[in-house]
This record gives structure tokens, C-alpha cells and sequence, in this order.
């Protein structure tokens, strides 16, 4: 364990969440999105809720301030969305700005554009959320 650290964040989650650049995205995905289906760096977060990792990650990475760095998969037609599931990433990534919503085959076109996707055990139903990298600011 690393003090400052959440012990939601794996090492291999540190370590690509330390490899990025800015601009470079992340999926934050339910337990039922196919992410070896559409991106070869996969990593496992069984057990924990999407909310849960975001709180854990945000600390620790920059949001984009040049483009929409949120982005959610909207509902299909006939589906409705659970606005629940968005107030609480809202509420874990302390971000109350826009969040862009893309249709399903567009957000998994951008999974495999993503530099990686985390499998998380989120069980809502479009429960996935990505994250566009910002620059760290010199402190």
C-alpha cells in the first residue's frame, strides 16, 4: 500500500493510469461490458463499483480542459437511462461540467480507441464511463 493512494487502484491500475498522456482515454466499465472484445489492455476490478474506482482514480489523474473529458454511453432506443448511475460518477469525480453522451457502436468504437478499459463489478445498466486525461499541472 502507498500512502495518498486508494486501495481501489491496483498497481497495474497506477501503472496505466502513470503511462498515459494527455488526451489518452480510459474506460471505466460495468461488469457486462465485452472489453477483451474491443480493446487489448483489459484490467480487472471485480467487486468494485464504477463509482468506487472513479473516487479512487481522481485524485490522482488530470480531466482534460480542452475537450469533454466525461463521456457515458447513451440509452438505446426503448431503454431509459437510471439517472442515479450519473449522479453518483458526478458525485466520486466531484464534476458538476458537461458530460458527453455517445450512442452504443460509438462508444465502443472509442473502447477501442481507449489506451485501456477496467472491468469493474458495476451491475447498473449502462454503467460505463469514460475518462479523458488532462495535463498535470505544475504545482
Amino acid at each position: 500500500m502507498l500512502k495518498g493512494i486508494s486501495p481501489v487502484v491496483s498497481p497495474d491500475l497506477l501503472k496505466t493510469l502513470a503511462e498515459m498522456g494527455h488526451g489518452d482515454e480510459i474506460v471505466i466499465a460495468d461488469a457486462h461490458f465485452p472489453g477483451h472484445t474491443f480493446n487489448s489492455r483489459v484490467l480487472r476490478a471485480d467487486g468494485l463499483d464504477a463509482d468506487q474506482l472513479l473516487a479512487g482514480i481522481i485524485p490522482l489523474f488530470e480531466l482534460d480542459a480542452y475537450a469533454t473529458p466525461v463521456i457515458m454511453m447513451e440509452a438505446v432506443p426503448g431503454d431509459t437511462l437510471d439517472p442515479s448511475v450519473e449522479a453518483r460518477y458526478r458525485k466520486a469525480l466531484g464534476y458538476d461540467g458537461i458530460i458527453e453522451r455517445v450512442e452504443r457502436f460509438a462508444f465502443y468504437e472509442r473502447a477501442k480507441k481507449a489506451y485501456a478499459v477496467v472491468l469493474s463489478g458495476e451491475v447498473a445498466q449502462y454503467g460505463n464511463i469514460i475518462l479523458k486525461k488532462g495535463v498535470t499541472p505544475v504545482e
